[in-house]
């Protein structure tokens, strides 16, 4: 029954999920201290909602256009279930930009696939992740992620291994540009250091335990069997769905290395997450057992909210 709502494309399945991220937005946002529920402050949440809605409908995109899945939503159900699992992800407003950023730049990186523009789309994905990492520093890991591609989409000619440097700087020099013209200096605009922590104290709570705990040993156990399908997969399309999963890794290390250990970090490992329990839960044969794991995954964020 739950399967079978989210396993084609259908506009309820959007509705759904609005819904979904929206409580968890609602229910964050009850929990920050000394908040003052203004006009103002709650136009700004609105805005900031939306940006995480775009997100889940650019991972969509993303997904069904370069045919990561079978043409069903559970990727973008996922996203959503995990931002309630975790809502403290939606409380940062610079990771949640840059999560966004991270996207277009994923995107670029993927649509490689097509051996058109390779120049211009490696200098987008440059572009994009250098902006996401000016509103988190450790986003900048991703950049690996173009160097990964150069090796999985081209020819790697000695100018590809070149644009993507040419995007970093370009988004460099102009940051420095607009510092020195708004704030008198040339790096007021860099408030995001390259500091790491490696204190997960703050995890110790029954709530973060049981919510990382079934995000990663559910990621883990799909991405064993959506690294043995990666084989079956049509050589043209094998590359993206190896992309798929270096972007997760990365995520993870951004997690370990993330200075302030709050569960927004986890934002950035939401996506590509989706996207391989998705891959896990189209192939299992056994409708009951697809049944039982998709519903534990809808289940635990609701139960959740009652620690």
């Amino acid at each position: 029954m739950i399967t079978s709502i989210f396993s084609k494309s259908k506009p309820i399945n959007f509705i759904i999920v609005f819904f979904v991220t929206l409580l968890a937005f609602i229910i964050a946002r009850f929990g920050l201290e000394n908040v003052d529920f203004s006009a103002l402050f709650i136009f700004k949440q609105l805005l900031l909602f939306l940006l995480c809605y775009v997100s889940i409908l650019l991972l969509n995109f993303i997904v069904s256009k370069n045919n990561l899945s079978k043409n069903s939503n559970y990727e973008i159900l996922l996203f959503s279930l995990f931002l309630l699992a975790l809502f403290q992800a939606t409380t940062n407003v610079n990771i949640l930009f840059s999560n966004f950023f991270v996207l277009l730049g994923l995107r670029r990186i993927i649509s490689l696939r097509s051996l058109t523009t390779i120049n211009k789309k490696l200098f987008d994905a440059a572009f994009w992740i250098a902006i996401a990492a000016l509103f988190y520093f450790w986003a900048i890991l991703f950049f690996i992620l173009i160097l990964v591609s150069l090796l999985l989409y081209t020819d790697n000619k000695i100018n590809h291994w070149i644009v993507p440097f040419a995007g970093v700087i370009t988004v460099f020099v102009i940051t420095i540009g607009v510092s020195i013209v708004f704030n008198d200096s040339f790096f007021g605009l860099f408030k995001s250091l390259p500091e790491v922590s490696f204190d997960y104290s703050s995890y110790n709570s029954s709530r973060y335990l049981v919510a990382i705990t079934v995000l990663l040993s559910f990621g883990i156990w799909s991405s064993l069997f959506y690294i043995k399908s990666i084989k079956q997969k049509k050589k043209a399309f094998r590359a993206s769905f190896n992309t798929i999963l270096v972007a997760a890794i990365i995520a993870f290390t951004i997690i370990i290395f993330a200075p302030k250990k709050d569960g927004s970090e986890f934002l950035f490992i939401f996506a590509p997450l989706s996207i391989i329990i998705t891959n896990y839960i189209e192939i299992i044969e056994e409708k009951w057992f697809k049944e039982v794991f998709l519903s534990v995954l809808i289940v635990v964020p609701f139960v959740l909210l009652l620690l």
